[in-house]
Formats: structure tokens, C-alpha cells, sequence
């Protein structure tokens, strides 16, 4: 689809979500709802995608313009085609132009597709995205001749009584040709009962100037479901859910209660993993093969290779190698590296930390800042000792040492190679390669103690 360039109108304050925030940084599935019409567009290969921006428009520019994404800004609000003039001089001369929503999270891919390939096959010049609606109230309407040509786009409030009963309505998304559209912008006004420039005039003007105008109505009404309220986002959090889940389950993942699993729009899972309720899956996170995602774990911004096993843990900016096993009740914080076949057990919280192919931390252990070799047990109560109250140290651990309980290691400090540590120790010098450290006062039992204090 060559030289086609997409314009998302997204500078209404949105006053019904009733927020400080712009309504179109309300996040669907982990990302503000205007990004998912900027991935549509780029879905259709948009050969440049344009945001018209006015409502609190330094927010949504921050938000999104690591997009790669151009901006007009619209500083009064006077209408959706007073958006579209704000943005003319981007537009390109030539091609064919998507005009979006960007309170329409919904809206696939696919079905741009589909209407601009309506739209260039017909030899349209002008055509809208519609859908058949038992209840249109409050949607623009289409009204069309006996022979079922489009004649205009009426809105609801200007709209009589048969024209009100019309249910085709316009989704307010629409494909133009370039040239005209720009050349019809000049010659839309605010005469209506809103006094506002309606893009929709456009319609009316090309097909008064003899050009050839369609309507292609959409197979999925929830593509063109907008955003105005709390509700509505719910609702459409809701259906881009099953989407999500659905797309996973046919690519061959077993997701045991859909109704209770929370997975955004980027996280990617590979074949023959298990999903179990309560699972919540977030950001850039990537899952491999033959997994198991236990009950209630949170995960985000990680990736997980193939054969991993999790029960009830929380995963954050980390990185967890094959055949580990996690939980339950551990918690990963970010920049954690596990490699092979690492075992992390309950009450277990690792931070800034690798720790190499074979170790173990069964219970109850911190491991903060750390660098723990290949085939490592840290015993039960063991405390990576990382800060001194003003900075933070890192303690090396090196291959096939022996943490054991109640051990506390005073960063900066190392463990050489088969290093033993006695149960509770605490160690605050190296310990050399192959030695025994034994950091701990005597035992001395005093008799009679308990007599003397009267206890």
C-alpha cells in the first residue's frame, strides 16, 4: 500500500474520564490508547503517521514521540476538521489519507487494510469506515441515496427525526485522496447548531463535485468502539484482552481461565506453555517454550526462556535462562540474570544480581548486587550485605562455593572458588579458594544463669 500517510486526532480534553490526564494516554492493555492506532498505521505501512495534538499537548508529545510520529497542533478545539487544517501543511500532495481517532484503541490492522483496499479497488475518492449500530444514538448518521450512493454525514444533533433512525453510522475514521482532501478543507464552515468545522462536510463536498464517495462498513463493531469514560475504557480493555488471549491460544498457548489472565499487547509466548489463573503478564516480556506460569505471578519486562517453571512470584527487568525454576514467593527485581537450570525458591528476593548456571537459593535469602558463579548454594537466611547507608557494594561469588545459613557477606567482599562458609558466619574479608571461614563468637554457656536473674 504505497504512499499512504495517516492523521490520528488526539487534542480533546476528554472531560467525561473526569482525569488530569490526557484521555488518549489512558492506558488499554499496557500502552495509551493513541499507540494502538499508531500501530495500526504502521501496520498498513503508513508512510508517515501524523498526530494532531492541542488538549495538554505537551503530555501526549512526551508520551509518545518515540514514535517517529510528526505533530500539528490544534490550540482551540473548533471541530474535528479544524484538527484536519491544523495538519494540512503535513500532509502529503499525493496518495491516499487515513483520517483516525485516537480514542479508538480498537481499531485493527486488518481493517485499515481492508478499507483502503475498498477504497483504491472502488476508485473512491472519499470513504468511510461504518458499521450497523440497533442503537446509533449519538453517532453521526449516513445518509444515502435510493441507490444506495452515500450522500452526506449527518451528526446526531443536527439530524431529524428519520435521519435519527438511520443505523449506519460513520465511525469517524475515513480514507481520502490527498489532493482533494486538502482542496475540500478550504471550502468547510461552522455553520451547524455546534458551530464547530466538521470533517465530515468533507463527504458532502466531493460528492457535490461530482466524485465518487463509499462506505465500507467494518465486520467487528468493537473496532470502531471510542473512549469517552471510565466505563468505556474498561470495556475496551476488555475486548482487546480476548483478543490478546485469543491470538494466543490458537498460536498454541494454554491459558487455563481467560476470564482471570492479564496479558498486554506486546508479551510474546511460545508453544506448550500453561498459563494459570491469576497470571499478569506485562510490557516488552518475552516467554518461551514448554513453560509453566503459575498461579498469581507478575511478570514485566522480561524474558523467560524455554522449560521455566514459576509458582507465585514477581519478575520485573529481568532475564531467567532455561530450565530454572522460580518460587513460590520470589521476587526478582530488575536487572536480575539467571542462568541454566537456577533454582530460586520461596521467600527468595534477588536484585542487580547474575547468578550462573546450576546455583541454588532455596529460602528465605537476599541476594543484592552480586555476581554468584555456576553451581552455588546460598543457604537458608543468607544476607548479600550491599549497602553501607550511603552506597552500594558488590559481593563476588565464585564457582561451586558453599553459602551457608544465616551467613551475612559485608560487600565489598569475595568468595573464592569451593569457598565454605559456616552457618552463621559473617564475612567481611575474602574468603581464599577452597578454605573453610568460620566467622562467629564461641559458644560459651554461663551455668545458673537462669537462677541467679529469678527467671
Amino acid at each position: 500500500m504505497d504512499n499512504i500517510s495517516a492523521v490520528i486526532l488526539a487534542a480533546g480534553a476528554g472531560t467525561r474520564m473526569k482525569s488530569k490526564l490526557p484521555k488518549v494516554l489512558h492506558d488499554v492493555c499496557g500502552k495509551p490508547m493513541v499507540e494502538h492506532i499508531i500501530d495500526a498505521a504502521e501496520e498498513v505501512n503508513a508512510k508517515k503517521t501524523i498526530v494532531v495534538i492541542g488538549h495538554k499537548g505537551d503530555k501526549v508529545k512526551k508520551a509518545i514521540e518515540h514514535r517517529g510520529v510528526d505533530f500539528a497542533l490544534q490550540k482551540e478545539q473548533l471541530g474535528t476538521g479544524h484538527a484536519v487544517i491544523k495538519a494540512e501543511e503535513l500532509i502529503e500532495d499525493e496518495g491516499n489519507v487515513l483520517l483516525l481517532c485516537g480514542d479508538t484503541p480498537l481499531i485493527k490492522g486488518e481493517t485499515l487494510k481492508a478499507l483502503i483496499d475498498f477504497h483504491i479497488k472502488g476508485n473512491f475518492q472519499g470513504t468511510i469506515l461504518t458499521a450497523d449500530f440497533e442503537n446509533p444514538k449519538g453517532y453521526g448518521r449516513i445518509v444515502r441515496d435510493d441507490e444506495g450512493n452515500v450522500v452526506k454525514i449527518v451528526e446526531e444533533k443536527d439530524a431529524n427525526e428519520q435521519e435519527k433512525r438511520i443505523t449506519e453510522i460513520n465511525s469517524g475514521m475515513y480514507c481520502y485522496n490527498a489532493k482533494l482532501l486538502k482542496e475540500a478543507l478550504k471550502k468547510i464552515t461552522n455553520d451547524n447548531k455546534q458551530q464547530e468545522y466538521y470533517i465530515t462536510d468533507v463527504i458532502e463536498i466531493l460528492r457535490k463535485e461530482g466524485y465518487k464517495v463509499g462506505a465500507f462498513k467494518v465486520e467487528d463493531n468493537a473496532d470502531i468502539m471510542g473512549v469517552n469514560s471510565r466505563v468505556q475504557l474498561a470495556c475496551a480493555e476488555k475486548v482487546m484482552r480476548e483478543r490478546i488471549l485469543t491470538k494466543h491460544m490458537e498460536d498454541g498457548v494454554t491459558i487455563i481461565d481467560p476470564k482471570n489472565t492479564y496479558i498486554e499487547k506486546n508479551v510474546k509466548i511460545g508453544i506448550d506453555t500453561v498459563i494459570y489463573p491469576g497470571v499478569i503478564l506485562k510490557g516488552d516480556t518475552s516467554i518461551g517454550e514448554d513453560c509453566i506460569i503459575g498461579h498469581n505471578t507478575r511478570i514485566e519486562n522480561s524474558t523467560i526462556k524455554d522449560q521455566v517453571q514459576i509458582q507465585n512470584s514477581t519478575i520485573i527487568d529481568s532475564f531467567i535462562d532455561q530450565g530454572c525454576t522460580i518460587g513460590p514467593y520470589a521476587y526478582l527485581r530488575p536487572n536480575s540474570r539467571l542462568g541454566k537450570k537456577v533454582k530460586i525458591g520461596d521467600f527468595v528476593e534477588v536484585k542487580n544480581s547474575s547468578i550462573d548456571d546450576g546455583s541454588k537459593a532455596s529460602h528465605l535469602a537476599y541476594v543484592g548486587d552480586a555476581e554468584v558463579g555456576k553451581n552455588v548454594n546460598i543457604g537458608c537466611g543468607v544476607v548479600f550485605v550491599n549497602y553501607d547507608g550511603k552506597n552500594k557494594h558488590k559481593t563476588i561469588v565464585e564457582d561451586n562455593a558453599f553459602v551457608g545459613s544465616n551467613v551475612n557477606l559485608v560487600a565489598p567482599v569475595v568468595v573464592r572458588k569451593k569457598g565454605y562458609i559456616a552457618t552463621g558466619s559473617t564475612i567481611t574479608k575474602e574468603v581464599p579458594e577452597g578454605a573453610l571461614s568460620v566467622a562467629r563468637e564461641k559458644q560459651k554457656n554461663i551455668s545458673g544463669w537462669v537462677e541467679r536473674k529469678g527467671l
